[in-house]
């Protein structure tokens, strides 16, 4: 597997980071036992599907507010933006498989409108 990129966000850069694209928010404390698990089935599932999300993280210890911002009260909490619009949230630990298919379903969403609107 080659080293994946995954942003780190916080108050100065999360919402320009955003806006234009697809990014599955993966909101984490460093103490969160859960979340560091999850991030390792996300790192896969983002690896394998880089060309159709990007995947950034929020600690929300270092960014409560923007935590509070969104209503993140529990981690880890995925959050699936496009183009700066909330599309779903997933909240706790999640298998691999109810994560890839929660993520894919959600883009795959995304794809339909955009061909349907531009026809």
């Amino acid at each position: 597997m080659s080293a994946m990129n995954i942003t780190e966000l916080n108050y100065t850069n999360f919402d320009e980071f955003l806006q234009g694209k697809t990014v599955v928010v993966d909101f984490w404390a460093e103490w969160c036992y859960p979340c560091k698990v999850q991030h390792r089935i996300l790192d896969e599932i983002a690896e394998e599907n880089e060309s159709h999300f990007t995947l950034a993280r929020l600690n929300v210890d270092d960014n409560r507010v923007i935590a509070a911002r969104l209503g993140v009260s529990n981690i880890p909490t995925l959050i699936i933006f496009a183009k700066g619009r909330e599309l779903r949230r997933i909240i706790g630990l999640q298998s691999r498989e109810i994560l890839e298919k929660q993520i894919l379903n959600t883009i795959q969403s995304i794809s339909n409108q955009n061909n349907f609107n531009t026809k």
